[in-house]
């Protein structure tokens, strides 16, 4: 995974591993922005195969994910055969045929011809319980019934990868169908390697400076605390601005690459996050990450308690 420039450890890689040996989905849980996403991403490149996602929503039914019929389209060809000289059941044959089917994300995981591709089921939490009991017998077999069509039975079973915030408890039935995967949010180290992997032309002083300040970012009483993806949009972002060092007043200044929510900015934007810089910047960047612990205690006053 590596490879496709997705900085892993060993939890990730082997979960991974194992579910594709055993022909099990992986569910993937951890806050917002740790990269669960990124996971199917990079297993669909690695094995250069089609990566189809399915992205929940409440609401979400059967058919959205699965397969509709193209009713205009088949409306314009009974016209067209209107005065043919199809029977009537000849005629149902053809508009209900495959040249009528909008493929959904999950008929498209089943019925893709060459490999078997990798399938997203993104933020599963977000979908009800009466999708959730759909989608597990899915899981079971990987194949559907059309009633038009009859039963299809995929030739190439997807790997597949189900991600979730848990913004709702997921059933014991659909977690015993996988193998379960936790992704934190990164150590000062891994965080590190990432920006090294995705920004190669940050300097070594600012690349962990940044890391430094998101560490402690993500300690803060905040309304939603920022994940890799901003720490990877600031670090460009201060490239952008020629910096090779976290400078106070450009930190305020660029504070909405971090912060998504009005109250945090309003919150943090003054003295406190130009201490925060200060003690940072005080640091040879070879002692950030070991000096991690006392950053944290430092700014006890806004802190959360937990990891």
């Amino acid at each position: 995974m590596e490879r496709e420039n997705y900085i892993t450890d060993r939890a990730i890689a082997t979960t991974v591993y194992l579910a594709m040996e055993l022909g099990k989905p992986i569910l993937i849980e951890g806050p917002a922005g740790v990269g669960k996403t990124e996971v199917a991403k990079v297993l669909a490149d690695a094995l250069e195969t089609r990566l189809i996602r399915l992205q929940c929503y409440e609401g979400l039914d059967v058919h959205t994910a699965l397969y509709e019929w193209n009713f205009p389209k088949q409306m314009l060809r009974m016209k067209v055969e209107e005065d043919g000289a199809l029977a009537a059941d000849e005629k149902e044959r053809l508009i209900f045929s495959e040249a009528f089917l909008f493929k959904r994300p999950l008929l498209q995981a089943i019925t893709e011809p060459d490999r078997s591709p990798v399938l997203l089921i993104d933020e599963i939490d977000r979908a009800d319980e009466e999708f959730e009991a759909f989608l597990l017998e899915v899981l079971s077999d990987f194949q559907v019934t059309i009633p038009e069509l009859g039963t299809i039975v995929a030739s190439h079973r997807p790997y597949v990868a189900l991600t979730s915030n848990r913004t709702r408890e997921l059933s014991d039935a659909l977690k015993r169908r996988c193998l379960y995967l936790w992704i934190e949010y990164p150590s000062f180290e891994k965080e590190l390697r990432i920006i090294h992997a995705k920004v190669p032309g940050s300097s070594r002083e600012l690349a962990a400076q940044v890391v430094a300040f998101m560490q402690v970012a993500r300690h803060l009483k905040l309304t939603k605390v920022p994940g890799i993806a901003e720490t990877l949009d600031w670090a460009v972002s201060l490239m952008a601005l020629h910096q090779d060092h976290l400078d106070p007043a450009v930190v305020v200044e660029t504070l909405g690459c971090i912060f998504k929510d009005r109250e945090d900015i309003l919150s943090y934007a003054g003295p406190r996050i130009e201490q925060i810089v200060s003690m940072i910047t005080a640091l040879p960047p070879e002692d950030l990450a070991s000096s991690a612990p006392q950053l944290l205690t430092s700014v006890a006053p806004g802190t959360r308690t937990e990891p």
